[in-house]
């Protein structure tokens, strides 16, 4: 029964180079998946700092015209629109958004 069982050694050399594929093929994956999740580890806990504490933060306010109705905002890396509604006319106030300075105001007004 041993001799039934018992491969020729081209069947065990073809075997043998299999698992050796398989042993390099599984580390390589093992290596690849442990790099990401080095990576991932290395990103998550490095960025400390990145975001202001909330202590940070600049509260401000920029007065509106009386009856002035906030229609939309918007925010771009280099500027914050603001869309504003006053007595049927339309203005759009644009701030710095690292300083909160009013760059700017176009008055929209219907043509008389």
């Amino acid at each position: 029964m041993s001799d039934q069982n018992a491969l020729d050694p081209e069947a065990a050399r073809v075997i043998a180079k299999v698992r050796r594929l398989m042993t390099i093929a599984g580390a390589t994956t093992f290596l690849a998946v442990a790099a990401v999740l080095g990576v991932i580890g290395y990103r998550v806990f490095s960025l400390g700092g990145s975001a202001p504490a909330p202590s940070d933060f600049v509260d401000t306010s920029a007065p509106l015209p009386a009856g002035a109705k906030v229609v939309s905002t918007a925010v771009g890396a280099d500027h914050i629109v603001v869309t504003v509604e006053v007595g049927g006319a339309t203005e759009i106030l644009t701030f710095d958004p690292d300083t909160l300075k009013p760059l700017g105001r176009l008055k929209l007004a219907p043509q008389q």
